[in-house]
């Protein structure tokens, strides 16, 4: 059987995705011994328990935990993984997302991934054993099994937050790597010249790390401080980070933090050491969070749409799910640099 993309992309959009039969098929053995297999396995001989085990493996097949239990193949349910509840610049996407699913009759279940990716493939299972209609992703699926799983489920997906040229299925999102550059130029045509970072330690932080440095460099920063801090991020972090950093870097001119929450305790931390913010050191932030026009001073950051994003990853699903064309599969919907008095 063939399990390359096109082959797993054709089999979503017309078959449905790796059904019992085709594991039976791979494994040489009728689909009720699959069946039992996979839910009385001291009901078979090792041997055939072996050779669907390797089916499964090699297929990405996963039970389907409903099966006989709906009246249609539909389940009006649409899943959707974040890194965490606790996670502010999510939730416009979230929202967005949950109220257009809703006016199309379906409905939003959330699941808590973490940072680390390492709770990813058991909830993937998870879910796609529950078929939902579709399933959201806040960022990319970087694990080859998981992965694996989302292709042979047939299952419409779209990957959120972040962008790449090979999604799973669909994706909606924009570039961290280019935010980084362009803090990177707007900070260097502001005329700051000994910049510093304070970024939490996920995935996509480290990619607008990683663009925000490279171009620095490239302008002629001959050194850029960072610091990273766990995500998610807290405003006692950037408190703590902005003492390390002056510590051993009192000519740093300005700071950008990886979120609007660090940025905060970055400003907080400045002014309790009587720091004047922009005169004595500036700060800037990502993701535009409600309180960030409301500091004092007002803070300069990176605003996301995050409602565009929940509201396309929305049609995106229900179109796929009801036979309409979804266009373009990749959208990249870009990002904004937001001057405020804290700069």
């Amino acid at each position: 059987m063939a399990t390359s993309n096109s082959t797993s992309r054709a089999s979503r959009r017309g078959s449905g995705g790796i059904t019992l039969a085709h594991v039976a098929r791979l494994a040489g053995v009728s689909a009720i011994t699959v069946s039992r297999a996979l839910n009385t396995p001291d009901r078979v001989s090792p041997a055939t328990l072996a050779q669907v085990r390797d089916a499964v493996h090699r297929t990405g097949y996963v039970p389907n935990l409903l099966a006989g239990g709906l009246a249609s193949n539909r389940s009006r349910l649409v899943a959707a993984l974040v890194p965490t509840i606790a996670g502010s610049v999510f939730l416009d996407t979230i929202q967005a997302l949950t109220e257009t699913l809703a006016a199309a009759g379906y409905q939003l279940m959330l699941g808590q991934a973490g940072y680390s990716g390492a709770r990813e493939d058991a909830l993937i299972d998870a879910i796609v054993g529950r078929r939902p209609d579709g399933i959201v992703l806040t960022g990319l699926l970087r694990s080859p099994e998981g992965r694996k799983r989302l292709h042979a489920s047939g299952i419409p997906v779209v990957e959120t937050w972040d962008l790449t040229p090979t999604p799973i299925d669909m994706l909606v999102g924009f570039s961290h790597e280019s935010v980084g550059r362009a803090v990177a130029d707007y900070l260097h045509g502001k005329g700051y010249r000994h910049p510093a970072v304070v970024s939490a330690s996920d995935h996509r932080a480290g990619l607008r790390l990683a663009g925000f440095v490279g171009r620095m460099r490239s302008l002629g920063a001959t050194r850029v401080p960072s610091f990273s801090t766990p995500a998610p991020s807290t405003l006692g972090n950037g408190r703590t980070a902005l003492a390390e950093l002056l510590a051993t870097h009192p000519q740093t001119d300005v700071v950008y933090c990886s979120s609007d929450v660090l940025a905060q305790g970055v400003m907080t931390e400045a002014q309790a050491r009587g720091l004047r913010v922009p005169a004595d050191l500036a700060v800037m932030g990502f993701g535009d969070l409600g309180f960030a026009r409301h500091l004092h001073p007002a803070l300069t950051t990176v605003r996301i749409d995050g409602d565009a994003i929940g509201r396309q990853a929305a049609r995106f699903i229900v179109d796929r799910v009801e036979g309409r064309d979804t266009g373009e599969a990749i959208r990249d919907i870009g990002f904004e640099l937001i001057e405020r008095a804290s700069m």
